[in-house]
């Protein structure tokens, strides 16, 4: 476990000291997150201009749902899809050999090679966003929701996670998956509501297909008092089938790319 995590780190200090040379990305970044900030809040006045609530969500409830999005986007941008990115890369040109000679897991090497610290302004937004809203909230946040927010946060990263390691590792079927990559973007922002508001199919396709729901609207359930136990569970137990799942897939693309370069 402790290796890991010191692998993250040495990667994360030097994906820091190369984003250091650019430090005017930081300023585009956060111009870019302050528009991003502006017009969701826009639309949420908007809203709240005609009704008091959206399908049960109270103006605060939604304003939570959107921290936890812009927060769980800036660590997809920061620690996820740069990695997936440069493992979709590598496969494409033939040079993910280099990472198989490493005395390394390779899944953990290809998992946090590339680290945007820029992005990470993102997780700094969507921090304030739902500090706002928990101020907001009548009915307050406790010592149980807090635990509760960051177990469900810490959940759905890792099956946010899980879903691009499969969709990057049919690269090593075929080839040129950008689109998926694009179409994830899309959905993603559909994350910007809660799924509940959404239709029954729909629903069942942003938690169980694309574990949109499960990276936002159910961190967002749990400080909002929503969460049930059995609701948590479902998630947890999901997202360990993910992980299973994803490195198993992970391991038979590996054989697939060792075959192809023999």
């Amino acid at each position: 476990m402790l290796r890991p995590l010191r692998l993250t780190w040495l990667f994360f200090r030097i994906g820091a000291l190369n984003d250091l040379q650019y430090r005017a990305n930081f300023w585009l970044q956060l111009l870019q997150s302050a528009i991003q900030l502006g017009t969701g809040l826009a639309v949420l006045g908007l809203i709240f201009s005609q009704t008091s609530a959206l399908n049960g969500w109270s103006q605060p409830a939604l304003l939570a749902v959107m921290g936890v999005h812009i927060l769980m986007g800036g660590v997809i941008g920061s620690l996820i899809q740069p990695s997936m990115e440069r493992l979709r890369q590598d496969i494409r040109e033939g040079t993910f050999d280099f990472v198989l000679t490493k005395p390394e897991d390779v899944q953990v090497l290809a998992s946090v090679r590339e680290i945007r610290i820029w992005q990470a302004v993102d997780v700094l937004v969507g921090l304030v966003v739902v500090g706002i809203a928990v101020a907001q909230l009548e009915q307050g946040v406790g010592p149980v929701e807090a635990a509760a927010f960051a177990g469900a946060l810490v959940i759905g990263g890792l099956m946010i996670y899980s879903f691009w390691l499969v969709v990057t590792t049919v690269a090593f079927w075929i080839v040129r998956i950008d689109e998926i990559a694009e179409l994830f973007e899309g959905l993603y922002q559909s994350g910007r509501w809660p799924v509940t508001i959404y239709p029954g199919w729909l629903r069942i396709s942003l938690t169980f297909l694309v574990p949109i729901a499960f990276a936002v609207t159910v961190p967002a359930q749990a400080l909002t008092q929503r969460l049930t136990p059995d609701a948590f569970a479902l998630a947890l137990g999901f997202g360990v089938v993910a992980l299973v799942v994803s490195r198993a897939f992970f391991r038979i693309g590996l054989r697939r790319y060792s075959g192809a370069s023999s």
